[in-house]
């Protein structure tokens, strides 16, 4: 679905596979493959992919249906790849567009990215197992278990486990952004 979206996104722009991964510095490749739904997107290529197309690369979320009900399973939900020594999400909402809701886990000394970053939404990080450290533009939150914290996601941010054992959190975002 992320891949018929990124396929007619790049087109109605007029821009070739290759045009796309000069913009983006990914490859035309690895491009190729996530319009033909051979590999899924990782964050870091979703983040790259909104460098160029702004607020419409969170079309890449958005169902050609409208939502009447969703039912999340464990083994039927898509996973955003990450580098390793990064989080690893499981998408739990599906792509309408409106919310992301993704399951965050974090292994000791883990971060979601290696450096904060930015984009137009409200986030919402509700922890269900261990601490999560939620670093916001030059403040630091230690959100633990049953804890949530709800921030401007405009400012710089990043999650990072600094304790002993897996972080398991929820992420909640509106609207979507790669």
């Amino acid at each position: 679905m992320i891949g018929d979206q990124l396929r007619t996104l790049r087109t109605e722009a007029g821009l070739s596979l290759r045009d796309l991964a000069a913009q983006t510095g990914l490859s035309a490749t690895l491009l190729s493959q996530v319009e033909r739904g051979v590999r899924e997107p990782s964050l870091k290529t979703l983040r790259a992919l909104g460098t160029v197309f702004g607020a419409s690369a969170a079309s890449l979320f958005h169902e050609q249906a409208p939502l009447t009900a969703h039912h999340s399973r464990p083994d039927e939900r898509s996973r955003l790849l990450m580098p390793k020594g990064l989080v690893q999400y499981e998408r739990l909402t599906p792509s309408n567009g409106q919310l992301e809701v993704l399951l965050g886990t974090l292994e000791p000394g883990h971060a979601s990215s290696h450096e904060p970053w930015s984009h137009v939404a409200v986030e919402c990080a509700y922890v269900i197992t261990g601490t999560v450290t939620v670093h916001v533009a030059d403040q630091r939150f230690e959100v633990q278990a049953g804890e949530a914290l709800t921030f401007d996601a405009t400012l710089p941010h990043r999650y990072s486990n600094n304790g002993s054992q897996v972080a398991t959190y929820l992420a909640s975002v509106t609207p979507p952004t790669p």
